[in-house]
């Protein structure tokens, strides 16, 4: 680089530093969130969950699933040494500058981090001195660490305590809550200790404005007026407790910090409002959260109504584990109505979020043992599984998954589609029937089942029904026969694949479709850039739906250069393994 580049570069640079910097604290103004210049901020983010707070469905654990009881059960597998060596790995792994730099990259403005306490403080049970609080460093130096790499990125950082002393409701998993211990609601120490911990929070940030907001209690899920019948609170009138201690966190926070935002969440996960307004302070927001049901105005209204008549900003502080039809909705309908968003989780085991945390050999022994019982597996399998885990939580061992990055950035604001792998065509390649465009559902394919609604809907339908590879509306299955190939299947009629390819020459290629069916039924039809090649194509019976097998369609003329294949089923009832392109 010459030396006048170097100057501008350094120019420019200081520049945009000064510009990040000069934004300044986030603000409630009104119904919107603005910077210090009065720009509206429309948040968009991740929450960081598994990291200090492991929810056993993202490691595939279902049974006794709360974080405490995974430890426990761990420590009496392999020793609390080594369990020990497992969570300090796993705190190092999952969470480090590269995530905040490709968050940053991909589009994402914000981060809201779940914390548990057990990182910050003892429990109040296992305090020395009864009523006192012992600080722990290790959850401040992790979000310290946090803090700085999100500075450095011009991101905002929502705290968000996740797992409040005693948990704060009867969904056990998501506040890794004790049940043999007293409650958030029933325990004075408990509300004590959260408040103390909010203060102490508040006067280690409050002259930082790269902190967004104190997301002060998530999901509270109680019902304080009839707990046995309404053990979630969604139905809860009044919600009395919640609003004291809102109220009395709030206090000690303004007592040490008058700048920072403080999101409020209601009863029932996030929704339940009644009975907590009016506002008791000038800078707060609403925070709700969102799960299973349609993308529709009516989605929403209870949350524009109470912002309306609050006149106070909302923002959508968790959301996700969906399918990408889903994802492009929620955010199309979201920023339409000026709501920022937090997507969960960033990463898991799983297909549906960015990074999806590979498993191994040794994990799924000790996942079987857990969920099922059975043959104890060895102390040293279960340390091994465990530490490749840890490993496997670093973003670069992670899969990255392009298609969820694609559907919460891109796609909610256009109708475009782009190759999903650069499918350079010569004589003999082959593109992956997985391997279609990225886009909408109706724009890269077409599928009938795209996502789950079930909580409008009281029924459960998935998506992509092998919940692996790709997180659209396509139904995928991993071919067992072959490593590492996948396989469209349940295609019904109606049903199309786009596929962009870049055709090395041109001429007249034979597409030899790979396919696997257990009938002769099935029938599809070949478009190039939308004109029909040919036409209601015989898929053959293999004998089985599993065994594939390759037939012929020949005379396709395909131009040098980009064009989009189309693969359209006219009749279900096949599996779709690639096509191949013999000149």
């Amino acid at each position: 680089m010459s030396f006048t580049k170097s100057i501008l570069y350094i120019f420019l640079f200081s520049i945009v530093s000064f510009k990040g910097f000069s934004q300044g604290f986030l603000k409630a103004e009104g119904k919107k969130i603005v910077n210090a210049k009065g720009e509206n901020v429309l948040l968009r983010g991740f929450g960081l969950g598994g990291w200090m707070l492991q929810e056993g469905y993202m490691l595939k654990i279902n049974k006794e699933a709360q974080q405490y009881r995974i430890r426990e059960r761990i420590e009496e597998l392999m020793g609390p040494k080594q369990t020990q060596e497992f969570y300090d790995a796993w705190l190092a792994n999952h969470m480090r500058k590269i995530d905040v730099d490709s968050l940053k990259r991909w589009g994402f403005n914000s981060i809201r981090l779940p914390m548990h306490y057990n990182l910050y403080t003892l429990s109040a049970d296992k305090e020395p001195v009864a009523g006192k609080n012992t600080w722990l460093e290790k959850g401040f130096a992790l979000t310290d660490s946090l803090l700085t790499w999100c500075k450095a990125n011009k991101m905002y950082l929502i705290l968000d305590l996740h797992a409040a002393p005693g948990g704060q409701g009867n969904d056990l998993n998501i506040a890794d809550r004790d049940p043999s211990k007293p409650y958030l609601w029933d325990s004075e120490a408990n509300q004590e200790k959260t408040i103390a911990l909010w203060k102490k929070l508040a006067e280690r940030y409050k002259d930082e404005p790269y902190i967004g907001a104190y997301d002060i209690l998530n999901e509270p899920n109680y019902g304080f007026s009839n707990p046995e019948e309404d053990k979630n609170g969604t139905k809860e009138k009044v919600n009395a407790p919640l609003r004291k201690l809102m109220v009395e966190i709030t206090k000690a926070i303004r007592e040490v910090d008058q700048k920072h935002i403080i999101i409020i969440e209601g009863n029932g996960w996030g929704n339940n409002y009644n009975g907590i307004f009016p506002l008791w302070d000038k800078n707060m927001v609403l925070s709700y959260h969102k799960y299973w049901n349609y993308n529709d105005q009516a989605s929403i209204a209870h949350i524009i109504k109470a912002r309306d008549e609050q006149h106070v900003p909302v923002w959508l502080g968790e959301t996700g584990e969906n399918s990408n039809v889903w994802f492009t909705d929620a955010i199309h309908l979201l920023e339409k109505n000026n709501i920022g968003w937090a997507w969960w989780p960033l990463k898991k085991i799983g297909a549906n979020n960015p990074m999806e945390i590979k498993s191994n050999p040794n994990y799924d022994a000790l996942v079987k043992y857990l969920n099922n019982g059975g043959n104890k597996p060895k102390d040293s399998n279960v340390y091994s599984g465990l530490m490749e885990l840890a490993i496997y939580s670093r973003l670069e061992n992670t899969i990255i998954h392009k298609d969820v990055i694609d559907a919460m950035i891109r796609q909610p604001f256009s109708d475009e589609t782009k190759p999903f792998k650069p499918n350079l065509i010569k004589d003999k390649s082959i593109v992956y029937a997985v391997d279609y465009d990225l886009g909408k559902n109706g724009k890269a394919y077409f599928d009938t089942d795209t996502a789950d609604y079930h909580t409008s809907t009281g029924k459960r339908s998935a998506g992509n029904r092998g919940r692996i590879y790709r997180n659209d509306g396509v139904d995928i299955a991993k071919d067992s026969t072959r490593y590492e190939k996948y396989y469209v299947n349940h295609i019904e009629k109606g049903e199309w694949l786009h596929y962009t390819v870049n055709v090395s020459q041109k001429g007249t290629y034979t597409l030899k479709i790979n396919a696997a069916a257990d009938n002769a039924s099935g029938r599809m039809t070949i478009m190039i850039d939308e004109k029909i090649v040919a036409k209601d194509i015989a898929v053959p019976n293999t004998g089985d739906n599993k065994k594939f097998a390759t037939f012929g369609v020949k005379n396709i003329a395909l131009k040098a250069g980009m064009q989009k294949i189309k693969v359209l089923a006219d009749a279900g009832g096949y599996n779709f393994g690639y096509i191949q392109f013999v000149k």
